[in-house]
């Protein structure tokens, strides 16, 4: 056996140390906490940043647009009936005590930018609440008035409370009771179906008026 083949022995073994491995360091909690705190702050910088931006930019855009103008009113319309007098009682004629047809009504001082006429004929002391008699719209604004016991040409007739499409006169159940004749210039045209009732009509013509005015009657049994 030569020298290479001896055994090996423990003076000749080379000794292996296992790698050293240095622990991590634990992370301090007061370290976490701060970065938390720098991570809300700026996050909360950045969100205020941009709900500036959309403010600047929600001003700047309102600002471009142009402001409506606005509406001009009149105050010196007048409607009138031969038949009877403001706050007056309606004679039994127009009524369903009568031959239950409209009075004549007399238009007066309708402003010149009018396009078109509404009238409404409701009684405001129903027990029932407002009951309406009467719905007209897109009456020619140079119309003086409605005959009696006429519409008219080219009006449209609203649904009323009576369920039908035309005048229907003063006949309370009991007590005196008030029938408003309300009149309004508009600076617009209606299209609106004939089924139509005093609740939409009214809420159509609401960015439309140029003039109203009222003439009351009274009636009762």
């Amino acid at each position: 056996m030569t020298e290479n083949n001896l055994p090996p022995t423990d003076e000749n073994k080379i000794a292996i140390e296992p790698p050293v491995t240095t622990p991590a360091e634990p992370t301090s909690p007061a370290l976490s906490g701060k970065l938390l705190k720098q991570l809300i702050v700026i996050g909360s910088t950045l969100l205020l940043a941009v709900i500036g931006l959309i403010f600047i930019f929600i001003k700047q855009n309102a600002a471009s647009q142009p402001a409506a103008p606005p509406r001009v009113t009149y105050n010196n319309m007048m409607l009138t009936s031969p038949a009877f007098k403001h706050n007056d009682y309606l004679p039994a004629k127009f009524t369903c005590d009568g031959t239950d047809t409209n009075p004549p009504l007399v238009f007066g001082g309708v402003p010149k930018e009018t396009v078109s006429l509404v009238l409404v004929v409701d009684d405001p002391d129903s027990p029932s609440g407002e009951f309406t008699h009467w719905l007209i719209w897109n009456i020619d604004p140079k119309a003086t008035g409605i005959e009696e016991n006429s519409v008219p040409a080219g009006a449209m007739q609203g649904h009323t409370d009576f369920g039908v499409n035309k005048y229907g006169g003063p006949c309370p159940h009991q007590g005196v009771h008030r029938y408003r004749f309300a009149l309004y210039a508009l600076n617009t045209a209606l299209d609106l179906p004939a089924s139509t009732d005093k609740k939409i009509l009214l809420s159509a013509i609401q960015n439309y008026i140029l003039a109203e005015t009222k003439l009351i009657g009274v009636y009762s049994r």
